[in-house]
C-alpha cells in the first residue's frame, strides 16, 4: 500500500459539491470528486469511462494555505446577441495551496503518478478556468494516508509562511473516516459517474484532524511581535502612559 501526494495550488481554484445552476459555490478544500476527476483526466479517461478503481482509493487533504474566497459575477449572451442567458455567481478560492493524498495499491498509484506528470488531458483545479501553478505530483510515499500527510513539509508560499510568527504551524486535515471513527461527518462528493447526461454522486464519511509542522521561515533571532497587545479585553498588554514623565515627574 502506498500514498500518492498532489500539490494543488494556483491563482484560483474551485471545488463545488452541491451547487448547481446560477450559483456555483466552492468547498473550503478540494473534494474527492474533484481530485478523482483530475486523476481520470491525467489517465486520458473520458467522462463516460468507468472510474470504480479510482473511487476505491482512500482520500485525504491538508490545508496548507486556505486561500481567500472571491466571487465572480458573470453575464452571457448568445453569439448572435439575440438571447440573454441567466446571470450567475461563481465562487473561487484565491491563492490557496493544498496537499491531497490518495491511498491504494502500489501498481495503480505508480500509474497515476506517471499520468499526472505527463497527463493525457489538461489538469485543472476544480474548473477548467483554474489551471495549477507548478508540478502537481509530489510523488509516492510508503505507508498510510494520515502518516504521509503529517510527514510532508509545509507547501504554503514563502510569503504565507513568513507571516506566521511561530516556529510551528497547525494545519487542518480532512480524511476518509475509518469504520470506527468517532465524530465522523458526511460529505456528498464521491463520484459514481462523470457522464454529463447522468452525473451521480454518493456519500462518504469524513473526519477532521490537525497536524503540526515546522515553519521553515521562522527565525528565532528576529524580534517577535507581542500578539497579546492585539487581544481585546483583560488579556491586552497594558502600556504604561504617564504624560508627566516628559516634565521629569510630578
Amino acid at each position: 500500500m502506498s500514498v500518492l501526494l498532489l500539490r494543488l495550488a494556483g491563482p484560483l481554484q474551485s471545488w463545488g459539491s452541491e451547487s448547481r445552476f446560477v450559483r456555483r459555490t466552492t468547498e473550503p478544500q478540494p473534494t474527492k470528486s474533484g481530485v478523482l476527476g483530475l486523476l481520470a483526466a491525467a489517465l486520458g479517461r473520458r467522462r463516460t469511462d468507468p472510474i470504480e478503481d479510482l473511487v476505491g482509493l482512500r482520500f485525504g487533504v491538508r490545508a496548507d494555505q486556505p486561500g481567500t474566497l472571491v466571487r465572480d459575477f458573470q453575464t452571457a449572451r448568445s453569439l448572435d446577441g439575440k438571447a440573454t442567458f441567466p446571470l450567475s455567481y461563481r465562487y473561487y478560492l484565491a491563492d490557496g495551496a493544498f496537499v491531497a493524498a490518495v491511498e491504494g495499491p502500489d501498481g495503480l498509484l505508480e500509474g497515476l503518478d506517471e499520468a499526472v506528470r505527463s497527463p493525457a488531458f489538461p489538469l485543472y483545479l476544480g474548473r477548467r478556468s483554474c489551471p495549477p501553478a507548478g508540478p502537481v505530483s509530489l510523488g509516492l510515499r510508503p505507508g498510510l494516508l494520515r502518516t504521509a500527510l503529517a510527514a510532508e513539509p509545509w507547501h504554503a508560499s514563502r510569503l504565507h509562511q513568513s507571516r506566521h510568527a511561530g516556529p510551528t504551524v497547525r494545519l487542518d486535515l480532512i480524511l476518509d473516516a475509518e469504520d470506527d471513527s468517532v465524530g465522523a461527518e458526511s460529505s456528498r462528493d464521491v463520484p459514481i459517474s462523470f457522464d454529463p447526461a447522468l452525473r451521480q454522486y454518493s456519500w462518504r464519511s469524513i473526519v477532521r484532524d490537525q497536524t503540526e509542522l515546522p515553519n521553515p521561515q521562522f527565525d528565532a533571532r528576529a524580534p517577535q511581535l507581542d500578539t497579546r497587545a492585539a487581544l481585546p479585553g483583560p488579556r491586552r498588554r497594558r502600556v504604561r502612559h504617564e504624560p508627566l514623565d516628559a516634565l521629569g515627574g510630578a
